[in-house]
């Protein structure tokens, strides 16, 4: 599966953003899936993972309440709400997926997501 995040620009700190991620060659429902950030100087950090059917969803603690992962099968597209944005959000966001038979699966960690897309550019100003 070839993956291809966008929806990523500049915003002000409280506003809102929805970055999505394109999938093709596969169907994206064959895949959980997630979202990671990465700062500069910084370890890329999980922020979201969702499962292949989007029953069970997960969060990192520092954008629980904040952000919400999605997913479209039929479009196959992956998204993720953004609100209540913050300076600390800026980052360059990555879509992944790892492809599982558990329709229930989730991961937090990197390690475990074998495709990712490009990335795409999340800028809050304060």
């Amino acid at each position: 599966v070839q993956l291809q995040a966008f929806g990523g620009g500049l915003v002000q700190a409280g506003g809102s953003l929805r970055v999505s991620c394109a999938a093709s060659g596969r169907a994206v429902s064959l895949y959980r899936m997630g979202w990671f950030r990465q700062a500069p100087g910084k370890e890329r950090e999980f922020v979201a993972a969702i499962s292949r059917t989007g029953t069970s969803t997960s969060y990192a603690d520092s954008v629980k309440d904040r952000f919400t992962i999605s997913r479209d099968n039929a479009r196959n597209t992956l998204y993720l709400q953004m609100n209540s944005l913050k300076p600390e959000d800026t980052a360059v966001y990555y879509c992944a997926a790892d492809r599982r038979s558990s329709t229930l699966s989730i991961s937090r960690l990197r390690y475990d997501y074998e495709y990712w897309g490009q990335g795409t550019q999340v800028t809050v100003s304060s």
